[in-house]
């Protein structure tokens, strides 16, 4: 797995390498037999994505979509093969996150304090 990248700009050498050392990792575990899941995705939300989509005249998901469509090509250009791509904005992604964080939740681990130190 790698980190679900930041797609305020274009995918570099940042992004590229732990993509490529990931891919590496689970083709070997597959090559030995074993299961392996490759999971890559990209953080769509933010301050920083809203000012460089207003910046260039897009609105934010437009914006993104555009940003995932040039990692994914150079995902497919160096030979990386994910198993799932997993997009912040997706609405399975935000499904998901609702429901871990209403189990944490009515789990009792969040809750207000003060804290101090």
């Amino acid at each position: 797995t790698t980190p679900l990248y930041y797609v305020n700009g274009p995918p570099h050498m940042g992004s590229a390498y732990p993509t490529m050392a990931a891919d590496v990792l689970a083709q070997y575990q597959r090559m030995r037999g074993r299961e392996a899941v490759f999971v890559t995705g990209s953080d769509e939300h933010g301050e920083k994505i809203a000012t460089t989509a207003a910046s260039n005249n897009k609105e934010n998901q437009e914006f993104v979509d555009g940003m995932v469509g040039e990692f994914k090509d150079l995902w497919e250009k160096l030979g990386i093969r994910y198993d799932s791509f997993v997009r912040t904005t997706d609405p399975k992604h935000e499904a998901v996150v609702r429901d871990f964080f209403q189990r944490v939740s009515d789990n009792g681990d969040i809750y207000k304090k003060d804290y101090s130190g």
